[in-house]
């Protein structure tokens, strides 16, 4: 039998984990959250397992229970740490984990998120990655000012005035994205002389105006910050439907979905190979994870045990827009083996309570995975592309 193709693996970190009451359990630092000290725990664990990344939640607003606005909810974890600057803080704690902070595009500039993210990539030495966010909520936009976003029914998909915010949205993110990629070419890597006999620090020659104008952005560069190791640090992006399937087709390096099985895995695969092509980029590496939320345990009675405990100090069943797994590790290795099957090549796990699903994954499902010959036994690079089979980006500016 042809053993699988090793996986891809990921863990997205938030708060305490993603259940609501994660903050209430035994092991949980709810007093923590707001140091450098538990992020790099977090981040030292998921390195120890040998994941590709690390992402890092943030938005321009606090944690709600809905998707349109705040929820007035006090039993809930609310207040976070700039996902950047945390990642920028942890990076010279770990020296091999990928560090994926997330920072939304929406009412922010496109020049400000260039620099910190190659900022990042520099003091990583290669690690930085970026989730890109749009923000559709009122509450969000009032914090700056300069423009409005409509009140919608976002759980209505299917309503016009829907779908014309979220087309806009993921208009404004594609743009957003190509302003900031050429923001990190406008520099070549050799740009820094650094002579003291001749006096020449640089050559200007070998940087470069973007002058990208669009209907949302005119910047015309260079960047201030000299092009990143990676060259590009990698892309990534959450999409749910076929508007930011087209958003990851165009500009991003790794794209999360959320498929309930294989068979519909398979679908979102190649819808999104679809749009690639579509966009000119089929042969570029693309790759599709898959985002499921886990609670794992020793037998699946534990586990679903744990989540029921959760749900009853939360008031209500935990649902979301991934998958909800509750089983054990060599459960969940089933699960990531047969959907790899379909054509995904990563996960990115959602840890239900932290630390103890960050563990599980770790040191459970890991080894798992390990014994199947499905996961690495070492780091075999030293960047978060290298880890990802991504080579180094070429420059575009620079002469062939």
């Amino acid at each position: 039998m042809t053993p699988p193709l090793p996986l891809h693996l990921a863990v997205a970190l938030d708060g305490a984990g993603w259940h609501p009451a994660a903050w209430r359990q035994p092991r949980a630092r709810p007093g923590d959250l707001l140091t450098a000290g538990y992020w790099a725990d977090l981040a030292a664990e998921a390195e120890r397992g040998l994941l590709d990344f690390v992402t890092i939640e943030d938005s321009l607003g606090l944690q709600s229970s809905r998707i349109d606005g705040l929820d007035g909810r006090t039993d809930q974890v609310r207040g976070r740490l700039d996902a950047v600057l945390t990642a920028a803080r942890i990076a010279p704690l770990t020296s091999r984990i990928g560090l994926v902070p997330t920072a939304t595009v929406t009412h922010t500039e496109p020049f400000h998120v260039s620099k910190a993210l190659a900022t990042l990539d520099y003091v990583s030495t290669g690690r930085a990655g970026w989730r890109v966010q749009v923000s559709g909520r009122p509450d969000e936009a009032a914090h700056f000012g300069r423009r409005g976003i409509p009140r919608v029914p976002l759980h209505d998909l299917a309503d016009p005035a829907v779908q014309a915010l979220i087309t806009e949205l993921f208009d404004e993110a594609a743009d957003h994205v190509e302003v900031v990629r050429r923001l990190w070419d406008s520099w070549e890597d050799d740009a820094e002389i650094r002579d003291a006999a001749t006096g020449r620090f640089i050559d200007r020659d070998r940087l470069h105006y973007i002058d990208f104008e669009g209907p949302r952005f005119s910047v015309k560069g260079p960047s201030i910050t000299p092009r990143p190791p990676q060259g590009q640090p990698v892309v990534t992006a959450l999409a749910h439907a076929t508007i930011p399937y087209r958003l990851a087709a165009r500009a991003a390096d790794v794209v999360y979905t959320t498929p309930v099985d294989a068979d519909h895995a398979r679908a979102i695969v190649g819808e999104v190979c679809a749009e690639q092509a579509a966009a000119g980029r089929e042969h570029d590496t693309l790759h599709v994870f898959a985002d499921l939320v886990v609670f794992l345990g020793e037998t699946d009675a534990l586990a679903a045990d744990r989540k029921q405990r959760l749900d009853e100090q939360a008031g209500d069943a935990y649902t979301s827009d991934a998958l909800v797994f509750t089983g054990t590790p060599q459960g969940l290795a089933d699960l990531l083996l047969r959907w790899q099957g379909a054509g995904l090549s990563g996960f990115r796990l959602r840890p239900g309570v932290l630390p103890d699903d960050l563990e599980a994954i770790t040191r459970g499902l890991v080894g798992e995975l390990r014994s199947r010959g499905a996961f690495r036994r070492d780091y075999a690079t030293t960047t978060l592309r290298g880890h990802l089979g991504l080579p180094r980006a070429a420059n575009r500016y620079a002469a062939a």
